[in-house]
């Protein structure tokens, strides 16, 4: 029997919904890389403006490390409803998606090193790795894992940060050299060639990544494995007879979200607070966002308000990619070349007004064809046959 991509009737809507609403979230979170060197810089310093200010709050708050982590549980999720796919069909879990991530893999290097460097997916395709090993754990052992490797990494780190802050006294050397960094991402991407603009995004991804690799996966496999139990779960076929469960940890992970999103905020802001705020409060932030689209969408209402955020959602691959592609269009110097010219404010109204027209140009798009491009040259490098694509 051969393998097959899933079937507009047996998709779950909530599931686009919530895509969309990631894609949105970490767009958010993105913009600000798109136009300024803010991985060598402390926003709330190189902007003075109050409209500047309040919305690098707002984002830090209602989206910082909640997005990425959100997809993340939508990765695992997602995972599990592949594997039973193929179980059904008596086909290999290790053989289809070993090759899924292999391709995922493929998009997220021509992602980071052609397009943008902040890219996630070759992060979730390494990671992913890990979890098709331990797909078979109960759904039980999933969740103690995945708190376990939030809970002890946060702790170790957490005390290092107080050792280094009391040490160093918040002077550290290396701010002399980020800013070095910073003056040189802001001449090559607005005024560079590509061959520089491409050796600058390899030193910016290298930057963030070969340094801090094992804390971005650690951050990454256990929402891949909290998703991956809650799929176990059925939670989004069975949502009424799970009610009661759903409603209680929608209570928990708004009270945790509230005390760790906002933690800088009643207390010092410092490498500590900002910390804790990311891996506890990321994490409890992306559930709470999950759970309430579930709840949400029980009601015809609410279905209906969130419903447009659907077409980007089935589309998510080729929405996430299209995002950088426009951006860095705008932004680097082969393309309108306004990087180091845009603000925070201004960003979050490109954000809105892009998301806008993905919502536009998805909808369109699906209704003559069954896939996103990308979605279906994915599905032909897993399944090994051509999927209809035209409708």
């Amino acid at each position: 029997m051969h393998a097959a991509p899933t079937k507009e009737k047996d998709r779950i809507v909530a599931l686009d919904i919530i895509r969309g609403i990631a894609i949105l979230g970490i767009f958010l979170v993105n913009i600000p890389s798109f136009f300024s060197p803010v991985l060598y810089i402390e926003q709330h310093t190189y902007w003075s403006k109050t409209l500047d200010l309040w919305t690098i709050s707002f984002v830090d708050i209602i989206a910082q490390a909640s997005f990425y982590t959100l997809f993340s549980f939508l990765f695992g999720y997602g995972f599990i409803l592949f594997t039973k796919r193929l179980e059904e069909k008596n086909l290999s879990v290790p053989k289809y998606f070993s090759k899924r991530l292999f391709l995922l893999l493929i998009f997220g290097c021509l992602h980071a090193f052609l397009i943008w460097h902040g890219d996630i997916l070759i992060t979730y395709a390494i990671t992913g790795f890990i979890l098709l090993i331990m797909r078979n754990i109960s759904s039980k052992a999933m969740v103690w894992t995945g708190i376990l490797l939030i809970v002890l990494p946060t702790l170790g780190l957490t005390l290092i940060l107080l050792m280094l802050l009391a040490v160093m006294d918040g002077d550290l050397q290396m701010y002399e050299e980020l800013q070095l960094y910073a003056i040189q991402s802001l001449e090559i991407y607005a005024h560079g060639s590509f061959m520089d603009i491409t050796k600058q995004r390899v030193q910016d991804w290298s930057f963030v990544n070969l340094g801090n690799g094992v804390f971005i996966i650690l951050s990454v496999l256990p929402m891949f494995l909290f998703g991956a139990a809650a799929a176990k779960g059925n939670w989004l076929r069975k949502v009424e007879e799970k009610l009661g469960l759903l409603k209680k940890l929608w209570i928990v992970t708004l009270l945790l979200t509230l005390v760790f999103k906002l933690l800088p905020y009643y207390t010092d802001k410092n490498l500590v607070t900002e910390y804790i705020q990311d891996s506890l409060g990321g994490p409890a932030s992306a559930i709470f966002y999950f759970l309430t689209v579930v709840l949400a969408t029980r009601k015809e209402i609410g279905l209906r308000i969130l419903a447009p955020f659907k077409y980007v959602g089935k589309m998510s691959l080729t929405n996430y990619i299209f995002q950088s592609v426009v951006c860095t269009l705008l932004f680097y110097s082969y393309g309108f070349g306004l990087y180091g010219d845009f603000n925070p404010f201004n960003g979050l109204i490109l954000v809105l007004a892009v998301f806008v027209a993905q919502i536009l140009l998805s909808k369109w798009w699906l209704s003559h064809f069954h896939y996103g491009p990308l979605e279906w040259l994915w599905r032909i490098g897993t399944y090994g046959k051509r999927s209809t694509f035209k409708k």
